[in-house]
């Protein structure tokens, strides 16, 4: 018997978008199900993968792989090199297609609400305008099923009909509009205002890993400031003529375009309107679903716990439909062609014929979060109970969060950073991660949980009827033979959180390797105070004026250290450099050979000390795998000499000196930052070393420079930028144990303020005799 299906043996069908979620899953229905078609994909190279290259790996995806286990491995790449065709180009340039064409499935699109303009209209407007020309130019007439979206009839409410747009934008002049937005922001971009806007915010945040580093933010943050520019000008474009966001005003523009195009030069055309598309139901097979669609990040991020409550109409009708079910339509379509200069409209959907109210989605995702929580840091995630009680309430708890976490994150900046700490600074990032989430979602989402629009699916019914009975169950796409409840708690949640699985496994690194690999080309670069050593500069200087010092000159001393103290905060705050080379100053007078007796005596003795037994396992441990280990650090190289066995090199700045006594000058500009970073590259290079393979260990922000040029960077017991760097990035972040030091006794200095750069002084006091006036 003959069926609409049959119309698909020894077609030459054309597929746009088939590296997309709905584009696989007509490629691979088409492959298993209609043997006899030829297939031709328009794929556009990306990097260094050709079209053919994205094909091979498009195939090897989960969607293909019960076709390719029926048919076998080596049949299944037989078949496809005998009837899939690659043309490799854009959509937006396309390159000559075939003349022979019969059905053209055009699926292409950027399915992002907030896109920026440019990119949602090259894709979208830009892409159909490409295809139809391209078409033309071949003298092809194949039927075009063109993929759409049910939300293409914008800001409006009721029943929707399966009908041509009722607007009057040119989307020839918007389409030219948006191709020059890029052009004029860019130019807006390098305005002096901007940029010094971009600059003092890449100074106050970066400033300490130095110049390089504020360009690199800099031009990150003008980047940035494009992208939003560019976003905001698309959705506010959208609203101000009737659309809810960029995406759904691209498409309808491509919807007019395609009908100016193509059935007004005496061609068929069907136009599909899904809805919102999301896992099988069925085929390839139960919960398949390539990536996060609409609704999977509000689902997710509910089961996290990060949504409190959401401002959703609950008998808003959240359509939504199985994938499967839009690709059997898609054929359904392509077998059955309107007839010429005519166009079809089909809204496959389920809210018409099978409504899902909001309030049972999510009576839904709430029973089966309680039943199957998620798990973080392995505790069981509470979900919250929603009122749905409006937008306003849910903005008001948003502001209110907001305040408490900015209050919360403006302290933590302040605080020295502590296991403690490091603990309320991951619950605040945390909160403003769920806060940012809910926003987003919030703002994109709105449309799609407070519409009160039904799809009218009358046409899209009666296509469904033209299937032959017996091949309705493969190949049908009734909504109303879906059990919601089961098809979410049992299909599709199980999908995404399994998915959320998949794309979470690489969980930021706590810890460094236990087992270092034995390798001779490996250097492994620590800095000093606080990663090997918990004594810092200060303290270092308090120790040596006690025992260098006459004591009728020490209340003098901490008097002045403690005036000089907020500028020394503030330098350290910009530029590790400039806090060096201020404090350095302290040192005049200093006699250089009185500090190098007290560094082999008494002052090696405190060091040592307080040297972090973790550090020291850790560099014993890349000592015993062969790498080689270097100290760098801003300290007086006298005063590290105590440490010099230790390493195979010790790089420490050096004081000028003059008559007998440190001038408080510096040699050498001070090794951090950028300096550090640029002398490593010399150094590995020098010493035959992969700094790819090597290994590096900081606790200070201004540490990123350096760190990031080595393959295996670790945060040590961290300040808070560094942490939150490194957190981002995924570095390791360890927490090495301070020693325990003995009570130092009466007399220990007081200094109000120290606690921003230095920890209580506890160093040893010089032994009796060691102190000296000499050169003071």
């Amino acid at each position: 018997m003959t069926t609409p299906w049959g119309s698909l043996s020894g077609t030459h069908i054309l597929l746009t978008g088939a590296t997309g979620f709905v584009g696989q899953a007509v490629l691979e229905r088409l492959l298993s199900t209609h043997p006899d078609c030829r297939i031709s994909l328009i794929i556009r190279p990306r990097g260094s993968l050709s079209a053919e290259d994205r094909l091979t790996r498009l195939l090897r995806k989960p969607a293909f792989r019960p076709w390719r286990h029926a048919v076998g491995a080596s049949e299944a790449d037989r078949i496809v090199s005998e009837r899939v065709t690659v043309i490799s180009g854009d959509l937006e340039s396309p390159p000559a297609l075939p003349a022979d064409l019969d059905t053209v499935i055009h699926g292409a699109s950027a399915v992002t609400f907030d896109s920026p303009i440019d990119v949602a209209f090259g894709t979208n407007v830009g892409g159909a305008r490409g295809l139809y020309r391209a078409l033309q130019e071949a003298g092809a007439t194949p039927h075009v099923i063109h993929v759409s979206t049910a939300y293409v009839g914008g800001l409006r409410k009721g029943i929707t009909p399966e009908a041509s747009l009722t607007h009057d934008v040119d989307w020839r002049a918007e389409d030219e509009a948006a191709r020059q937005a890029r052009q004029s922001i860019e130019s807006a971009s390098r305005q002096p205002d901007v940029l010094r806007r971009v600059l003092e915010k890449a100074r106050a945040e970066h400033g300490k890993a130095g110049p390089l580093a504020v360009a690199r933010a800099a031009e990150l943050a003008r980047q940035e400031w494009i992208t939003e520019r560019l976003v905001d000008q698309g959705r506010l474009r959208a609203q101000s003529v009737g659309w809810t966001d960029v995406y759904t005003f691209t498409k309808a523009l491509a919807e007019r375009a395609a009908e100016d195009l193509w059935p007004a030069a005496g061609q068929r055309l069907s136009v599909l309107r899904p809805t919102i598309i999301e896992s099988a139901l069925r085929h390839p097979y139960p919960g398949w679903i390539d990536g996060f669609k609409v609704a999977d990040p509000l689902i997710l991020a509910y089961g996290r716990g990060q949504l409190p409550d959401f401002p959703a109409l609950p008998d808003s009708i959240l359509d939504i439909i199985p994938v499967d079910f839009v690709v059997n339509a898609i054929l359904a379509a392509a077998a059955t062609p309107p007839e010429a200069r005519s166009t079809r409209y089909l809204q496959v959907g389920s809210g018409a014929s099978n409504p899902l109210a909001f309030h049972e989605m999510y009576r839904n995702v709430h029973e089966y979060f309680v039943r199957t929580p998620l798990v973080s840091d392995g505790r069981r995630v509470d979900v919250p109970e929603w009122t749905l009680a409006g937008d306003r309430r849910v903005e008001r708890t948003v502001r209110q969060r907001v305040a408490m976490v900015s209050s919360a994150d403006w302290v933590l900046t302040r605080l020295p950073m502590t296991a403690r700490s490091r603990g309320w600074a991951d619950r605040v990032h945390r909160l403003q991660r769920g806060l940012t989430s809910l926003r987003k979602l919030t703002d994109l989402y709105r449309p799609y949980v407070q519409t009160e629009i039904v799809f009218d699916d009358s046409c899209t019914r009666e296509l469904l009827e033209s299937i032959p009975p017996e091949l309705r169950d493969e190949r049908g796409f009734d909504v109303r033979s879906i059990d919601w409840s089961e098809y979410l708690q049992e299909v599709h949640f199980p999908a995404i959180v399994a998915l959320n699985r998949t794309s979470t496994s690489r969980p930021a690194a706590s810890r460094p390797d236990r087992m270092l690999p034995v390798r001779g080309d490996a250097l492994a670069v620590f800095d000093l105070e606080g990663t090997v050593l918990d004594w810092n500069l200060i303290e270092q200087y308090l120790w040596l004026c006690r025992a260098v010092m006459p004591a009728a000159r020490w209340p003098k001393e901490i008097g002045s250290l403690a005036v000089s103290m907020p500028g020394y905060v503030r330098s350290e705050l910009r530029d590790r450099g400039e806090f060096i080379r201020a404090f350095a100053r302290r040192y005049q007078g200093f006699p250089p050979d009185e500090i190098r007796r007290h560094a082999l005596n008494g002052f090696g003795r405190a060091v040592r000390q307080r040297l972090l037994p973790d550090a020291i396992a850790r560099v014993q441990a890349h000592r015993n795998a062969g790498h080689r280990t270097v100290l760098v650090t801003g300290s007086i190289d006298m005063l590290v000499e105590p440490l010099a066995p230790m390493f195979d090199d010790v790089v420490a700045g050096r004081m000028h000196e003059a008559g007998g006594a440190l001038t408080g000058y510096l040699d050498a500009p001070p090794l951090v930052d950028e300096a550090r970073a640029a002398w490593l590259a010399k150094y590995a290079e020098e010493h035959g070393a992969d700094l790819r393979h090597s290994y590096g260990y900081g606790d200070s922000h201004a540490d990123v420079a350096w760190l990031q040029t080595l393959g295996h960077p670790a945060a040590v017991n961290p300040d808070n930028r560094l942490y939150r760097h490194a957190r981002k990035h995924r570095w390791t972040i360890v927490d090495w144990g301070r020693t325990p030091t003995a009570d130092p006794g009466p007399g220990r200095p007081s200094l109000p303020g120290l606690s921003r750069l230095a920890r209580p002084w506890t160093g040893n006091r010089p032994e009796p005799g060691e102190g000296s006036s000499r050169g003071l």
